[in-house]
């Protein structure tokens, strides 16, 4: 039965597969089939049409005409991509920059170029000591320092000088050649036989060790006496130091021309008052001194030795004897009659200022050979040759204890020495052009300079730096001078062709004294600051004093 049923159901499905062949008769087995149903699809919204009228036309893109270079006509073939790079390329180059464009391109440049340059430069690596710095500018070719130029201007100089060499690719050969240098000239210590350590001695002389000796005993005795008199002002209820202060500053604010008289036929070089205040001594670029009455300023007796022109002139604090410098190498000490006692010879370059130790035993001189030396002044020999400077020396002063003696020359630099020991005890750098003028104040530790910057600073030596600067004048500083017994008012004169008078406490001013004509060359403060007097180019000796001087004098210790 089963097979039988079985061969029913193909028979009926071959049937069915057959087209055309009538399949109602066999529903039983169709109507087991599912019916498949189509998803019926709603028809979409028609489209509508736009207007001809309302459709505007492309424009048409411009069509660059055919370049024309070197007298040939470009292709207009666009077909080619390598044909419109080429057309391009020659296309730019046929735009013409505005001269406006190129500076301003230039300028970018340039901003750039130094922009890289300082990175460059801050990459380098400068050496921070002073010293090597210089010796590295040394050897590249460089100056190794410019006028006023501190050290971390003259690093920063360094720093760029390296920088543009390393941009031209020369800065490697530099630098192998300054080690091969280097190392071709340092030697290892043990082949080199007599090392030498700085700072160096050299042996002094048994004259300069007795002088040392003599100066220690000297200046000892002094600053006792001079610390003992400020303790006895500072603690007496009856000394007012305000109230003398103020006296004394109120008699130089009244100072006045007194006298005023022709020094020579050449302008004056230098003054100075003598020991007694009864006398003036001036030089001038004849070569000859002359010394000069006072109060009347008439002339006593003329010095003529000097084969050049004088620099300078100071009477000794010891007697009325004094002594001159000149241009011709020499200095000379006179008696107060005119007689030449000695003649210094020794220095290589004309001499500038001069100065006598404040025992009168000793004199020093500067002197355009970068040195200044120390004198025996009875004996005439020569005591001391100090060096320290890197250009000429121009001033000198002693302290008014005799311990310590002061430079100042064309290298802006002032420089303190310790005379008992000979060392160099300060350096005081601020000037950025050359010193004229230094002195001491009886006070004991201010040092007031003047120079070519138009300034005086006051130092503290206490402090070993710069207290005060006065903006003095509007021309160079020839000399300065503190009031030789308290120090309470300071005196500068100038080229500006005026000298004027300065507080010595707050450094204010006090009273302009004007009358040359031409410049202020050297002046000299008397002891009681009674009188001040002033030369100049303009061959004129003047002497300026107050009111009160004959009235009311100060005392004189």
């Amino acid at each position: 039965m089963d097979v039988e049923r079985e061969n029913s159901t193909l028979s009926v499905t071959a049937e069915s597969s057959i087209p055309g062949s009538d399949v109602q008769d066999q529903n039983p087995i169709i109507s087991s089939v599912q019916p498949v149903i189509t998803p019926i699809v709603p028809p979409l919204a028609p489209i509508p049409a736009v207007p001809s009228s309302l459709v505007r036309p492309l424009a048409q893109l411009p069509i660059r005409p055919p370049v024309t270079q070197n007298g040939e006509v470009g292709s207009s073939d666009s077909d080619s991509d390598d044909d419109a790079d080429t057309r391009i390329n020659k296309g730019t180059g046929e735009y013409e920059i505005s001269e406006e464009s190129k500076l301003a391109r230039e300028r970018q440049e340039k901003v750039v170029q130094d922009l890289m340059m300082k990175r460059r430069g801050a990459a380098l690596a400068v050496p921070t000591n002073d010293m090597a710095v210089r010796a590295r500018l040394r050897h590249l070719g460089e100056p190794i320092t410019l006028f006023g130029e501190r050290e971390m201007e003259r690093r920063d100089r360094l720093r760029m000088i390296m920088a543009k060499l390393d941009a031209d690719g020369q800065l490697e050969k530099l630098m192998k050649a300054l080690e091969d240098e280097e190392a071709a000239t340092s030697a290892p210590k043990y082949e080199t036989e007599d090392d030498q350590e700085y700072p160096f001695y050299t042996e002094a002389s048994k004259s300069l060790l007795n002088a040392r000796i003599d100066i220690a005993k000297y200046s000892l005795v002094r600053a006792a006496m001079r610390i003992q008199r400020a303790e006895r002002r500072r603690d007496d209820p009856d000394e007012d130091v305000d109230a003398e202060m103020d006296w004394t500053l109120k008699q130089a604010a009244n100072l006045n021309l007194e006298f005023s008289e022709i020094g020579d036929d050449r302008p004056l070089t230098g003054c100075s008052f003598s020991r007694d205040g009864k006398g003036i001594a001036t030089c001038s670029l004849t070569g000859a001194s002359k010394l000069w009455s006072m109060p009347n300023v008439e002339k006593v007796s003329t010095f003529k030795g000097h084969t050049e022109r004088a620099t300078d002139v100071a009477y000794s604090p010891l007697h009325n004897h004094l002594a001159t410098a000149s241009a011709d190498r020499t200095a000379k000490y006179w008696n107060d009659q005119g007689s030449l006692l000695r003649t210094f010879e020794g220095h290589l370059d004309r001499l500038a200022r001069i100065a006598f130790h404040p025992s009168g035993k000793y004199l020093g001189t500067a002197s355009f050979d970068k040195t200044w030396r120390l004198w025996d002044v009875e004996k005439g020999e020569e005591l001391l040759l100090q060096e320290g400077h890197s250009r000429s020396v121009y001033g000198l002063a002693f302290h008014h204890d005799g311990s310590l003696a002061a430079s100042c020359g064309m290298d802006a630099l002032a420089r303190v020495w310790d005379l008992r020991t000979g060392k160099s005890v300060l350096a005081l750098e601020g000037h950025v052009k050359p010193i004229h003028g230094i002195s001491f104040s009886p006070n004991g530790y201010h040092l007031a300079t003047g120079g070519e910057d138009n300034t005086c600073r006051i130092w503290d030596m206490r402090k070993k730096k710069s207290l005060y600067t006065i903006p003095a004048h509007s021309n160079l500083i020839s000399q300065v001078k503190f009031e030789p017994q308290e120090g309470y008012f300071l005196v500068t004169a100038s080229f500006d062709m005026t000298a004027k008078v300065w507080s010595g406490q707050d450094f204010k001013p006090v009273k302009t004294l004007s009358g040359h004509e031409n410049k202020v060359s050297s002046l000299d403060v008397l002891g009681d600051g009674g009188y001040i007097v002033t030369v100049s180019h303009d061959r004129t000796i003047k002497l300026w004093s107050s009111s009160t001087t004959s009235e009311h004098a100060m005392d004189v210790d």
